[in-house]
């Protein structure tokens, strides 16, 4: 397949220092490697199946190289896979900054507790619904910026694949639950999703009903993960500033908000009772 024209989201964010360093290091990597066994930039595009174009650039730290291209690369060059290496530092740049740090504790947490008030928390939502969300923000995203975004948001769902697995609770709010965005497709397929997702071992899902009259998650949203150290970290839109906190004291306050409101939610097997009856309503 040769590669002719730019995929968005696969654009350098320039305010990424770090991001930008390994890019460019990687990008003048190839350049030198592929002067010194004499190809032209023409020539090693056809190798591998890119653009000239997309060779430049990427030589020129303008864009994130696919794994693919480093691993034709590899084998073009003769690197002894010293270039196919590269994807391990390439990957974590991959995505935007902040997502980075946010899948950084998920990947390390052994317990993870989130309350989403206005929306389905991103490590459970559809490619789609993902999608649909983030293009209705605005002022609208750039066709890149959408797409690097999506692609993050998916890459931290593999925390549902670590071993041992870590133990995940949701309390998500119905209102979110039956708004249909995307469409009815998208929305039953993202309902399904949260059912296929509420049903593992290691996940306990509840919903917090529109008609309960004692709410205690009216200040927003809230995370909190710990680790296997005993340390743990802690986010709420409503409290220290909407910033994470690693305070014993903040940390407990937390912990509060979000048990009252586990206690005030529907039990997980209603939940997921509810959930099936909204699908079926799709």
């Amino acid at each position: 397949m040769n590669v002719d024209v730019d995929e968005p989201g696969w654009e350098v964010d320039p305010d990424d220092e770090w991001g930008v360093a390994v890019i460019t290091t990687v990008g003048r990597q190839l350049k030198l490697r592929r002067e010194a066994v004499g190809m032209r930039a023409a020539e090693f595009g056809a190798a591998v199946g890119y653009g000239e174009d997309l060779v430049y650039k990427i030589e020129g730290g303008k864009r994130i190289p696919r794994r693919e291209y480093l691993e034709q690369a590899d084998e073009v060059l003769a690197a002894d896979g010293l270039i196919a290496a590269t994807w391990e530092d390439v990957r974590k740049v991959r995505y935007p900054k902040k997502v980075r740090e946010l899948g950084k504790w998920e990947a390390k947490a052994v317990e993870i507790g989130v309350y989403e008030c206005h929306s389905i928390h991103g490590l459970l939502q559809t490619p789609e619904h993902a999608r649909a969300l983030i293009e209705a923000a605005q002022p609208p995203y750039s066709p890149d910026d959408v797409e690097r975004m999506v692609a993050a948001r998916l890459a931290r769902q593999s925390v549902f694949e670590r071993d041992p697995a870590p133990s995940i609770h949701y309390v998500l709010e119905e209102a979110p639950l039956r708004r249909p965005i995307g469409g009815t497709m998208v929305w039953r397929r993202q309902l399904e999703r949260l059912l296929d997702v509420g049903r593992m071992r290691n996940v306990m899902l509840q919903v917090m009903p529109l008609n309960c009259e004692t709410h205690s998650g009216i200040d927003g949203k809230i995370e909190l993960l710990k680790f296997a150290d005993g340390t743990a970290v802690g986010r709420s839109d409503g409290a220290f500033n909407g910033r994470p906190t690693t305070d014993a004291r903040h940390l407990r306050i937390l912990e509060l908000r979000y048990g009252t409101i586990r206690a005030q939610a529907l039990p997980p097997r209603e939940s997921l009772a509810f959930i099936e009856q909204l699908r079926g309503e799709a």
